[in-house]
Order: C-alpha cells, then sequence, then structure tokens
C-alpha cells in the first residue's frame, strides 16, 4: 500500500477530480489523502479521506474574490500574480508536512510549491492538467481570455503561436517572481517558468480531459499521458439522489434546459439567473435553475423550478440542453450527457473550453454582456430546433461514457509506485 497525496486549489471543478482519483485509489488498497483550501474540509473529512490544509485558503464562499477571479481577462491575472504566487512559500511549508514519509505527490498545475519540493527532496510527483489551455499547443491553440488581436494572430499558425507564447512568457516573468525568491532560498537554480514549461512533472504528466475536446499534440511533453475525463461519481460516494420534488418536477413535463454556472461563477452571477427564467418562458420551455446561494427570481411560474445545488451526473441526462458557464468539469458533463449547450464564459479555461465544443458542432456561445432574455432565447431556439445539433451531441456523449479517465490515469499513477 501506498500514501499518495493529491494536492489541488480552486473550485468544485478543481477538487472533484482529485477527489475521483482518491476514491479509486483508496478502492486499490491505497492510502489517498488530499491537500486542498480549508473550505473543503468537511466535505473531504466526510468522505473518509484524511485532510492537510493547503495556503492559500481561496474561499469559493466569498463573494467578491470569486469576481475578481472569474473578471474576464484581468482574471488571471489577480489570481496567479495577487493571490497564488505570493503564497507560494507558505504552499511549500503546508506541502512539505503533508508530504512527508508519502511515497508520491499528484498535484494540479497551480500548485506551484509542487515542482519545487520534489526538486529539494527527491519526492516522487506527478502533474496533471484538467483542460487543453494548460498544455497551450502551438499546433491547436487555445482560445485565450485576451484582447480580439490575440485571437486573430492565433489564426496564423504555429509560428504565430509560438511568438504570442514567448510574449506571454515574458510579460507573466514579474508575477512569478515569489516563485523565484523561493527557490534561491531553497538552494535550486532558477527554473521555468510555472505558467509553462516548469508547471510539467519529468516523470509523469496526465492530460486530464477527453481527446473529444483536444486530441494530443505534437508538442505536448513527452511524459504527457492522455487519460480523459476524471469523472468524480458524487451520487455513489455521498449516496446523495435527487430531492424528491426535483425527481417529481422531471416527470411532470418535457425535459427542461439546465441552467448552470457551475460551483465559483455563480457567485458573480449578476442578471444570469433573471434572463434565464424570462428566456425560458419566452421559448414556452420548462427550465430549472441550479442557483448555488442566489436567490430565486421573483415570480417564478410552475414551469421554472430554482434549486440550489444539483450532481451534474444525476441533472444533466434530463436536460433538454444546458446553459453554462463553459468551466472544464461543467462541460465535461454536458459532453458526457450527450446534451447542447449554450455556453457563457467568464475568463480562464471557459472561452477556449467554449470554442471547442462550438467547433464540434454541439454548442453556441454568448458574452457575459450579450446574455438578455431575448438573445438567451434566440440561441436556445437554434440549438434545440436543430437535430443535426442533438445527434451530434449524443454521438459524443456515447464517446466520453466509453472513457474510463479515473482508471486510466491511476494505471498511471500506479507504474510510477513500482520499483
Amino acid at each position: 500500500m501506498a500514501r499518495i497525496i493529491l494536492a489541488t486549489i480552486g473550485s468544485l471543478g478543481d477538487l472533484h477530480p482529485a477527489l475521483a482519483l482518491a476514491l479509486e485509489l483508496r478502492r486499490r488498497g491505497h492510502r489517498a489523502e488530499i491537500a486542498t483550501s480549508e473550505f473543503y474540509r468537511e466535505k473531504i473529512s466526510l468522505l473518509g479521506l484524511p485532510f492537510h490544509p493547503l495556503p492559500p485558503d481561496v474561499a469559493v464562499g466569498d463573494g467578491e474574490s470569486v469576481r475578481r477571479i472569474m473578471d474576464g481577462r484581468r482574471a488571471s491575472a489577480f489570481l496567479l500574480r495577487d493571490l497564488l504566487f505570493p503564497a507560494v512559500p507558505a504552499m511549500f511549508v503546508a506541502l512539505a508536512a503533508a508530504t512527508a514519509g508519502a511515497d508520491l505527490l499528484v498535484s494540479s498545475e497551480i500548485v506551484y510549491a509542487a515542482p519545487l519540493l520534489a526538486e529539494k527532496t527527491g519526492l516522487r510527483w506527478a502533474s496533471y492538467a484538467l483542460a487543453p489551455v494548460s498544455l497551450f499547443s502551438i499546433h491547436d491553440p487555445s482560445l485565450l481570455p485576451g484582447p480580439p488581436g490575440t485571437h486573430l494572430l492565433q489564426s496564423f499558425g504555429p509560428g504565430a503561436n509560438r511568438l504570442l507564447r514567448r510574449a506571454a512568457g515574458m510579460m507573466t516573468y514579474g508575477w512569478w517572481r515569489p516563485v523565484r525568491a523561493l527557490r534561491r532560498q531553497l538552494g535550486l537554480p532558477p527554473g521555468r517558468s510555472p505558467l509553462f514549461e516548469g508547471k510539467f512533472s519529468p516523470q509523469l504528466d496526465l492530460a486530464l480531459f477527453s481527446p473529444v475536446l483536444q486530441p494530443p499534440q505534437p508538442d505536448w511533453p513527452a511524459q504527457t499521458v492522455q487519460c480523459g475525463f476524471p469523472f468524480y461519481e458524487e451520487e455513489v460516494a455521498t449516496s446523495a439522489g435527487l430531492p424528491p420534488a426535483v425527481q417529481n418536477y422531471l416527470a411532470a413535463g418535457e425535459p427542461p434546459v439546465v441552467f448552470t454556472l457551475g460551483s465559483a461563477a455563480v457567485f458573480a452571477a449578476d442578471n444570469f439567473f433573471i434572463e434565464s427564467a424570462r428566456a425560458a418562458q419566452q421559448l414556452n420551455r420548462r427550465a430549472l435553475l441550479i442557483l448555488g446561494q442566489n436567490p430565486p427570481p421573483p415570480g417564478l411560474p410552475a414551469t421554472v423550478l430554482a434549486w440550489d445545488y444539483l450532481p451534474y451526473a444525476r441533472i444533466f441526462p434530463h436536460a433538454a440542453a444546458v446553459v453554462h458557464q463553459g468551466g472544464v468539469g461543467t462541460t465535461a458533463q454536458a459532453l458526457r450527457a450527450g446534451r447542447p449547450m449554450l455556453v457563457v464564459p467568464f475568463a480562464h479555461d471557459q472561452p477556449d473550453n467554449a470554442a471547442r465544443v462550438i467547433r464540434l458542432g454541439v454548442a453556441r456561445t454568448l458574452t457575459r454582456s450579450g446574455y438578455r432574455a431575448g438573445r438567451v432565447a434566440r440561441e436556445l431556439a437554434a440549438l434545440l430546433g436543430d437535430p443535426a445539433i442533438a445527434d451530434r451531441a449524443s454521438v459524443l456523449g456515447g464517446l466520453v461514457r466509453h472513457e474510463r479517465g479515473v482508471a486510466r490515469a491511476c494505471d498511471q499513477l500506479e507504474k510510477m509506485l513500482r520499483p
């Protein structure tokens, strides 16, 4: 039996893959432990998994912070430069304590202390990426949340994208000054950018997303293994079924349009749910609003149900279409359910995920500023009125459902543990 620490920071879209891996590793007889924000201690402890606090404590329930983390082009600078990189020294200390005596560290890309710890101590370490944007291929470039001119340059091919990548490296060089300072303190060489080349384990890097979203690219690191989406079967792990009121609603009529903003962007919802309810009524469609902590819009008709939280794996298969923010976890669940999507990206990987499902022929998109009931209704009418979109979504859903992302990832991790 090996002792394996899985470290991650972020929303449920970041936590759930780590939980999926941990539960499978535990099923295989290993001792799997989670290092993440204090905010998730209770959730992890209820699963019987040992918990280790990992700075910074980015509380997803802090609405003001989440708004800045989801604020379009400025979001990445705030998250990385202002929140994460200054916390790397404290993160290093906490991660060193959590991994003392461990056999393997498995970390998401923004656990920026992991490469330093592995380099300093020789601890076996595997990195993983949850979305194509993390691997930043110049051959199949990700749509970055930058100015329109950036997107135009990206269309000029690998050479232009190579230049853009170099420019991004220079522009963000100052962001990771705390990492360079810590490396000097630890007696390590300066290292490569933790935003680009420096975030991949030289031993094993897992691409934890489906080849449906992006197949392997020639410029991925040689040690990258693509496994597929790491679905966390929440309803199995927590014995949580759908509430009777939700079951009754689903059984009472045609499939509803499901509106959700994931577990982070939902704290910056603004007019999203009000406009969504109005759009559904304009279309004369049933709708399910997954609100998080937002109040339900006033005066909802019986055809619109508002609920705080529901497991996507249980609810999306009942949807006519899914309207969401484009986080990779939500996108993966909608793909697996085989449902058309209307994507409203906020920041980070979301614009790229939206572009990819549009390219697949299963989605349309609206900007946050353009999210108004009339436009939402028109986009949904176009989605729901095209049988080819539904057929394509169903085909892709079958492909994703046959992937064994968690099992394949754990197979790779167990290979690392062999003498």
